[in-house]
């Protein structure tokens, strides 16, 4: 892949959060970061500035529609993809209502992943397409 993506990873769970660092190694993308809450999720942010955050929606004190709401506040370009459990459509909804640019259900899988990170990143799209084909 010719674009590797800085991510910020944020999931209240140390096994998704490893989950979600194999998975996007995978599509070689680089994890610059992990945030266990909402608002460690904002101070990563503003320090790091990544390309990418995966935001678990669910988490204890701050959850990850607020930290997004937050986030956006900061960087209205922030692209921040929402991962979700089944049943959580309600809050699927008011994430993208409050700028999340897309989602993923839970397991998250690489292809679920590159599916979701070639909605925002067109160029990233077309390189994936391009080695599906070499494989």
């Amino acid at each position: 892949m010719s674009k590797k993506l800085n991510v910020l990873i944020v999931d209240d769970s140390l096994i998704m959060r490893k989950n979600l660092f194999r998975n996007l190694d995978i599509l070689g993308h680089h994890i610059i970061a992990e945030a266990k809450d909402g608002q460690e999720s904002i101070d990563l942010y503003k320090r790091h500035q990544p390309d990418l955050v995966t935001m678990d929606i669910t988490m204890p004190g701050m959850d990850g529609i607020t930290a997004l709401e937050k986030i956006k506040e900061i960087d209205s370009d922030a692209n921040i993809i929402m991962v979700t459990s089944h049943g959580q459509e309600s809050m699927v909804m008011m994430a993208l209502k409050a700028g999340s640019k897309g989602y993923i259900l839970k397991p998250v899988t690489p292809d679920k992943l590159r599916e979701a990170i070639g909605r925002i990143f067109f160029e990233l799209a077309e390189n994936y397409e391009e080695e599906l084909l070499d494989e």
